[in-house]
């Protein structure tokens, strides 16, 4: 009988100890397919990072076809990543996105222009056909030219707008004299077509004052009242971060690591290890805490995007630094 209770007894410290130790799951939406933009998090995962915060985290590629905001409402990811304008737009229309941590410090957005089309300065924009990105990804080019007072409807003085799909081919066709460009992903797939460095001109939304923030980490506004879930949140955030700075220290070693995660095999070395070189100029700086300068002036950029702005008014509990004050002590 003894025997039994003692078996029994280590029985039951047996399973308590192995629940303890049991990791716990978080699933990650990216934005878009396996690259090194989201090299912080496959970094963390790779060296261990996410464990030692007892943390089993999936990470979930995206792509054209998925929407980050619509898996996280279908309960399909915990924490997701998006541009805040889509972000803001999703939580105007239903969907109560909150950034909880901000790993882009700067926007890699920019309008990439053929130099022989006489471009020198945005004023040079006039009478012209530019390639722009849709799908919320439109606002601060349109909030840009309302504060330059250019039309968008291709009136005399205006400029005419080319609905660029996510590929450079208006530029290298002569459809657009500017395309919409990433410093990290497409404006090199222009320099890969045979046109270079010294034939181009670019404008870069960061250095014109109406970038928006980009890549940021969001979760469901309702999850943030269960302190279980927002005690796993500050643990991701920490080990991301933790990643982030790696993979800015060693953008290299990151992009290899990036590559080793491409269940696609369409990632080049080449490619990765230049974008990472880019993406770690946009995460400089930053050690995921949201600036609130940054988000006024993503608020402010997309409230002035003209007559259709993306969001009608200025959003309320749209961001927290309950994660990263804890994260980052």
């Amino acid at each position: 009988m003894r025997r039994l209770i003692a078996g029994t007894v280590l029985g039951v410290m047996g399973l308590a100890a192995s629940q303890a130790m049991a990791a716990d799951e978080v699933t990650l939406q990216l934005k878009w397919v396996t690259q090194a933009q989201f090299a912080g998090y496959y970094v963390a995962e790779d060296k261990g990072f996410y464990d030692e915060e007892n943390l089993d985290v999936t990470i979930k590629p995206g792509g054209p076809d998925i929407a980050p905001p619509q898996v996280i409402a279908g309960g399909g990811a915990d924490v997701i990543i998006d541009w805040m304008p889509s972000a803001l737009a999703s939580r105007e229309k239903g969907v109560p996105l909150v950034n909880i941590a901000q790993p882009f410090k700067s926007s890699g957005m920019m309008l990439t222009c053929r130099k022989d089309t006489g471009i020198t300065k945005p004023a040079d924009f006039k009478g012209k056909t530019l390639g722009v990105w849709f799908y919320g990804n439109e606002y601060p080019f349109l909030s840009w030219m309302s504060q330059l007072g250019i039309a968008t409807d291709g009136s005399d003085g205006g400029v005419t707008v080319l609905k660029q799909g996510f590929n450079v081919d208006p530029l290298l066709q002569k459809q657009a004299d500017c395309v919409s460009t990433m410093t990290y992903n497409e404006y090199w797939q222009i320099i890969d077509a045979g046109i270079p460095a010294d034939e181009l001109v670019v404008f870069k939304y960061q250095d014109q004052g109406v970038a928006t923030l980009e890549d940021g980490l969001y979760v469901l506004e309702s999850k943030l009242e269960d302190p279980v879930f927002v005690d796993k949140m500050v643990r991701f955030v920490r080990a991301s971060m933790k990643g982030w700075k790696w993979a800015e220290a060693n953008p290299d070693a990151a992009a290899e690591i990036v590559l080793e995660n491409d269940a696609s095999g369409a990632q080049t070395e080449k490619h990765q290890k230049r974008m990472m070189g880019e993406i770690a100029k946009l995460t400089a700086g930053s050690n995921g805490a949201l600036s609130e300068e940054d988000y006024t002036r993503t608020v402010d950029t997309l409230l002035a995007g003209g007559s259709d702005p993306v969001i009608s008014k200025k959003p309320e509990g749209a961001w927290t630094h309950a994660i990263t004050d804890e994260a980052l002590k």
